[in-house]
């Protein structure tokens, strides 16, 4: 990803920022650092780069004017989605000796993955390993 995304000059961080801000748009930092797995003071400087590349702008917030919201401008609509064209290629790539069957499992499993990781964390404080 980290090659497909160089022409653009984005980071994967900053490609992910991108894509979940096309898919809810308003979103803030807080918000968007949860999403990218990345702290919110490292997403200030992800939006700060991404916003002076006029990619996405923040707006206060209607009712809570110290919390910013972020949205694509046009520029970053269109870098995102030729950006989405090569990250897209690499995971046809990867996917490419993987049967319908074996795709399917393999995202049925990564959805597994994802809703485990964002349901709250068990209050036992036990650890597990794999």
């Amino acid at each position: 990803m980290v090659d497909a995304l160089g022409p653009y000059g984005l980071t994967v961080t900053q490609f992910a920022v991108l894509t979940a801000l096309a898919e809810e748009p308003g979103l803030s930092n807080a918000g968007l650092a949860r999403r990218a797995f990345v702290t919110p003071q490292s997403m200030h400087a992800v939006l700060q780069e991404l916003e002076s590349r006029q990619l996405l702008l923040r707006r206060a917030h209607p009712q809570h004017r110290r919390v910013l919201q972020a949205e694509l401008t046009e520029d970053g609509r269109g870098t995102l989605e030729v950006a989405a064209d090569a990250i897209d290629a690499v995971e046809e790539r990867m996917l490419a000796n993987l049967s319908d069957l074996a795709r399917s499992r393999l995202a049925r499993g990564l959805s597994s993955c994802v809703d485990a990781l964002t349901e709250a964390p068990p209050s036992s404080g036990g650890h597990h390993s794999l």
